[in-house]
């Protein structure tokens, strides 16, 4: 493992929920934590996964010396994972409930993490909520409420049925996501989401909307270096055989460490 791949995660962030004299203990603090099936997702024989703890020099979080920048440069490439609604403030809206208003810390820290590994050249991957994060990085915005704006769609998230709520996606083809599966024009995904890409970013192409709403499902960019956002959680479906026709994640796995090895080697 001595040449094993150093690929980051970034953290999701608790904050503790008031009156936290109710809840006690570790709840009363902020918490920076990792979903167990993302890490066990990204770790494989030739790659070693970590959470990249949020830093910044001033701003809203602790002032640090160490800079996301750093992290960066040492690691080969970032996933961004799922959690909490993107902030409409983030990307130039104000929230439409009280509900939706997102984690502005969180968006922060990961705007900033996603602008310093691009700006390194290394490979980046949006799960979910890393998607729409890399949208609104690229100036893109988003569907603050997915049932609410746009009452055609079909259903998105299901919290009864969560990571077994499934839908039909379409590659596009010729995309280089469509690349990895050769031969297949559609498949299904899980769907765990009520906001949606609405706008697209800048230099971002998109590979695969859902059936039949045309939601935006997958982007990539344009730019010199790898970056790829999905909507649905491969990490969920490496676990178990939840549908039949469920797309399997472990080509863009591959992809990715393959772009971040290419990344380390080049």
């Amino acid at each position: 493992m001595s040449d094993a791949l150093l690929i980051g995660i970034s953290a999701r962030i608790y904050h503790p929920i008031t009156p936290v004299a109710d809840i006690g203990g570790i709840f009363t603090r902020t918490l920076h934590y990792l979903e167990q099936s993302v890490a066990h997702w990204v770790l494989q024989p030739d790659a070693l996964a970590l959470m990249i703890p949020p830093v910044e020099r001033e701003g809203l979080l602790q002032p640090s010396e160490v800079s996301l920048a750093d992290y960066a440069q040492r690691l080969d490439g970032l996933v961004l994972q799922g959690g909490a609604d993107v902030a409409p403030e983030s990307y130039g809206e104000t929230p439409l409930a009280p509900a939706w208003a997102g984690d502005r810390v969180r968006d922060r820290y990961e705007i900033e993490l996603f602008n310093a590994f691009v700006a390194a050249g290394k490979p980046v991957i949006g799960i979910c909520r890393g998607c729409q994060l890399i949208n609104v990085a690229f100036g893109g915005t988003l569907y603050q409420d997915i049932s609410t704006q746009v009452p055609t769609a079909i259903a998105h998230v299901d919290d009864a049925r969560y990571d077994n709520q499934f839908h039909e996606v379409s590659l596009v083809q010729g995309s280089r996501l469509a690349g990895l599966y050769p031969g297949t024009h559609r498949a299904e995904i899980n769907s765990i989401h009520h906001q949606a890409i609405k706008d697209l970013g800048r230099e971002l192409n998109i590979e695969a909307v859902a059936v039949p709403d045309g939601l935006i499902e997958a982007v990539r960019w344009r730019g010199p270096s790898y970056v790829f956002g999905m909507q649905w959680h491969p990490e969920f479906m490496a676990q178990r055989q939840f549908h039949p026709d469920q797309l399997d994640g472990r080509p863009i796995l591959r992809e990715f460490l393959d772009a971040a090895r290419a990344r380390r080697h080049g």
